[in-house]
């Protein structure tokens, strides 16, 4: 999304950042040029894309599927580049590769600790599943028995949404450490320097959308701090628009001690406070339900029909109905998003895999293939 005091911006408004890079009249500079300044644009459109007509959408599910999967397009995006670089590992600096397996490292750790916690999530489904199956009216008014142990449930429920995982608690460190590794290291090879810029792009995009994922996900209050990039970039423009945006909209949640959840499970969780205060005045006579030894005193056959208005009975319909509803989008936007979460977790182990075979490789044998070949070992 353009800002509209950019309309009359040069496109390099400090000059092209690419002639500091490469040398005048080298065929092979100009290939290496065309190469990164395409993987530059494309990363440029990614960020485009990540930018929401609604700010408030960062706090979705299903954005955070969206920004994973085109997280994991940029990794993909980036082999592809290495391999048409032609960069043998024989040329790769040893504290490329050293920064290179380290990060993967910590990105995998923070890939396990978001799919620990969304199988948390994903546990909890069955919880509310069993209570929408004890609060049935499809038929007729579910017995009293039935709606207090609804109630026990949907708090156990609530509780599990509120609980802290000590694994995500320790991402936003483990993010800084990477925070802390991305600058442009000098190089002196034209390859090097492209390669450097590549993965440069790539490493911002990557903080960025863990930071995101694991401050959302885990509703830390802590503050979200900015990620400083350099205004060479091609990208730059879209990358400073969007964190601007996302920044200002969780910051906004901040203010008020709490990241809130993701909008799904907030619509999900409002649903089952409303039925859990309905059941509580239904099932005992309109009076709140101190613990489930008083209400069991209520015997069975004693359904909703005989206690409560039509009214009443309406109400509760639509509090299911609600419930039902919330639950399915629940479910559908859960299982997307640990789908995308392990198949970029896979797509990292890959990526790490290759290197360290083809280190191997190349110890092996001086005249070892280009790095990216391999990905097919």
């Amino acid at each position: 999304m353009s800002r509209p005091h950019d309309a009359h911006r040069a496109f390099f408004p400090f000059g092209n950042p690419f002639r500091t890079i490469f040398p005048k009249g080298s065929h092979q500079s100009l290939k290496i040029h065309a190469l990164l300044f395409a993987f530059e644009q494309n990363l440029t459109e990614k960020f485009t894309k990540l930018m929401p007509e609604d700010v408030s959408d960062v706090l979705t599910l299903s954005w955070m599927r969206f920004a994973i999967q085109l997280l994991s397009d940029a990794h993909n995006d980036l082999r592809t580049f290495i391999n048409e670089l032609q960069l043998p590992v024989s040329q790769w600096d040893e504290k490329w590769i050293d920064v290179y397996l380290d990060s993967s490292a910590k990105l995998l750790d923070i890939c396990i600790a978001l799919s620990s916690r969304l199988s948390r999530l994903n546990q909890g489904q069955l919880l509310l599943q069993y209570v929408l199956h004890l609060v049935d009216m499809s038929t007729t008014a579910p017995p009293a028995q039935k709606l207090v142990q609804s109630r026990s449930y949907l708090q156990e429920w609530i509780e599990l949404i509120n609980s802290k995982s000590p694994k995500l608690d320790a991402c936003p460190s483990i993010i800084k450490c990477l925070q802390g590794t991305l600058d442009l290291p000098k190089v002196k090879s034209s390859k090097g320097k492209a390669l450097m810029r590549a993965l440069y792009g790539v490493k911002a995009m990557t903080v960025f959308v863990c930071n995101v994922f694991t401050t959302t996900l885990s509703g830390c209050p802590k503050a979200f701090p900015d990620l400083n990039v350099s205004e060479e970039f091609v990208w730059y423009d879209a990358f400073t628009h969007l964190q601007a945006a996302v920044t200002e909209e969780i910051r906004r949640h901040c203010d008020t001690g709490s990241v809130s959840l993701f909008k799904e499970i907030e619509s999900v969780k409002v649903c089952a406070l409303r039925l859990q205060d309905m059941i509580s005045s239904i099932s005992c006579n309109s009076q709140p339900v101190q613990d489930e030894k008083t209400c069991m005193n209520h015997t069975e056959e004693e359904t909703v029909p005989g206690k409560s208005s039509d009214f009443e009975r309406q109400r509760l319909r639509d509090s299911v109905a609600n419930l039902a509803d919330g639950v399915q989008t629940l479910g559908h936007e859960l299982d997307s998003l640990v789908k995308q979460t392990n198949e970029f977790f896979q797509l990292i182990l890959t990526g790490r895999d290759a290197l360290l075979c083809n280190l191997r490789e190349h110890f092996l044998t001086p005249e070892s293939s280009s790095l990216m070949q391999g990905f097919d070992c």
